[in-house]
């Protein structure tokens, strides 16, 4: 019954914060700051997200071959590859460095 409860209160605070989001008035948002923030927080969001699937396990700092996957769609980035073949070259990247190292 707990999870429920959790499940409710959830679905309820990303309601709250949807609605707190069309509350703010329109001049607000029209504010250099505030754009400006609002298209840089994404990147920093997904940046964080990237480094910590990347480069934790659990509580614990690790570098293995995810590291190198990412290293390779960061250079594959620097020249402007399409999205598809950045993906590709951290998958193949990150699937060699483990079938070299006997990485599971």
């Amino acid at each position: 019954m707990n999870i429920w409860i959790a499940i409710g209160l959830t679905a309820v605070g990303c309601y709250a914060v949807k609605l707190i989001g069309l509350l703010i008035p329109a001049g607000a948002l029209e504010r250099p700051l505030v754009r400006r923030l609002a298209a840089l927080l994404p990147v920093a969001l997904l940046a964080a997200l990237t480094a910590q699937q990347t480069f934790a396990d659990g509580r614990v700092l690790v570098l293995d071959a995810r590291a190198a996957g990412l290293a390779a769609a960061a250079v594959a980035l620097l020249l402007r590859a399409p999205f598809l073949l950045v993906v590709a070259a951290a998958v193949v990247v990150t699937a060699g460095v483990r079938a070299m190292t006997g990485q599971g």
